[in-house]
């Protein structure tokens, strides 16, 4: 019997070294399958004709979400009109390929429509807009976008929730009552497709600070009171290399999970400083934004909770952040601009690789007669 054990043991570890087919993924989608993980990326339809940008999501990513034409500023260009065709467009990709689809998203102060931005609305009429709105768009994708960024970005650096004209300028009625427009919000999209996973979704919540701890106290009074919430997106736009800010993203994690609530990293890019003609101002921090990644992934993977990680884009070609910057920074994610894969895409691929390689060791689903390793990272998900 101790024979048998130890060739069991043997075999499984030759299996590790010459079967990379098996264990060692050659795409970040292949290493993200072994984890039971999505990895995703925002993506732009109008870009799906330029056949490197559309066969390399398709190779390594198997999630897709519209970057800004599921927002209203493009599915509702007038007030009587729902333009759904460029989301369509991400949808069907998301199909062909076999990916998950990602929606983003159906409340948010920016990215809105003249028509209702300039528009002198009462609350009742702006309450009435917004459910409209909220079960059209759900209803129209139910089947086919899996979860929602309900509402985005509603939260100061301080805690306090942000003026807006869904919360109080003049907002939906609820004015004043800090996140009661969110829970209505969340309760009409459950409504409106009970099958979606809902999510918050906002920006410097990686780590503990004022923000996040607004958030993680409106999602666990939200979750205590039954009020429909699926998850939590932490977008992880990176700007600052100096990682003190995102060292307690760990923490973080672990308490929204332990909520019973999903994460999702929803719109990760870590900017580089870089000169007048795009190139890096120091070679060196090509490193330091692997790190990042890697250490953002490994947070991720060390909660059963967080099922998935996604880029906002994935190629220096088309990123919103020179634009932003206005041209001091650059480079933010795991591909150049010509589509090679950078140091930050490595890091990433050898954390999946590296939490797949050692989970196939801790799980009893070990099937070596056949040649594969199974295990169930979120199964309860």
């Amino acid at each position: 019997m101790l024979i048998r054990k130890s060739l069991s043991r043997l075999l499984l570890l030759l299996l590790l070294v010459i079967s990379p087919g098996v264990i060692c993924a050659q795409t970040l989608r292949e290493a993200a399958a072994r984890r039971h993980l999505l990895v995703g990326a925002a993506v732009n339809p109008s870009l799906f004709g330029d056949a490197t940008y559309a066969t390399t999501v398709a190779r390594e990513f198997n999630m897709v979400e519209a970057e800004n034409v599921m927002k209203w500023g493009t599915i509702r260009p007038v007030q009587d009109k729902f333009n759904f065709s460029p989301g369509d467009e991400v949808v069907a990709f998301g199909l062909a390929y076999k990916m998950k689809v990602r929606g983003h998203c159906l409340l948010w102060s920016e990215y809105n429509p003249a028509w209702l931005s300039q528009g002198s609305f009462t609350p009742k009429q702006l309450s009435t807009l917004l459910q409209k709105h909220i079960t059209t768009v759900m209803r129209h994708y139910s089947g086919k976008v899996f979860a929602w960024d309900v509402v985005n970005e509603a939260f100061l650096a301080n805690g306090n929730i942000e003026p807006s004209i869904w919360y109080d300028s003049p907002g939906i009625g609820l004015a004043g009552k800090r996140t009661a427009y969110i829970e209505q919000a969340f309760r009409w999209a459950r409504a409106a497709d009970p099958t979606a996973l809902l999510f918050y979704n906002d920006y410097d919540t990686e780590g503990l600070n004022p923000k996040s701890d607004a958030v993680y106290a409106m999602v666990k009074d939200f979750k205590k009171r039954g009020v429909p919430i699926d998850g939590v997106g932490i977008q992880a736009h990176i700007m600052d290399l100096d990682i003190k800010e995102i060292s307690s993203l760990a923490d973080n994690l672990a308490r929204l999970t332990k909520l019973g609530l999903q994460v999702h990293i929803t719109e990760m890019d870590v900017a580089l400083p870089i000169d007048a003609a795009g190139g890096l101002l120091d070679q060196g921090t090509s490193k330091q934004q692997a790190d990042i990644y890697r250490l953002v992934a490994r947070a991720c993977l060390q909660q059963r909770g967080c099922t998935a990680f996604q880029t906002w884009g994935f190629t220096d070609k088309y990123s919103w952040i020179p634009d932003y910057t206005k041209g001091a920074k650059g480079r933010a994610l795991l591909f150049d601009e010509n589509y090679l894969p950078k140091a930050a895409y490595n890091a990433l691929l050898e954390e999946l690789e590296r939490s797949s390689r050692k989970a196939s060791f801790s799980q009893r689903n070990a099937c070596i007669n056949v040649r594969c390793l199974t295990w169930n990272r979120v199964a309860e998900y």
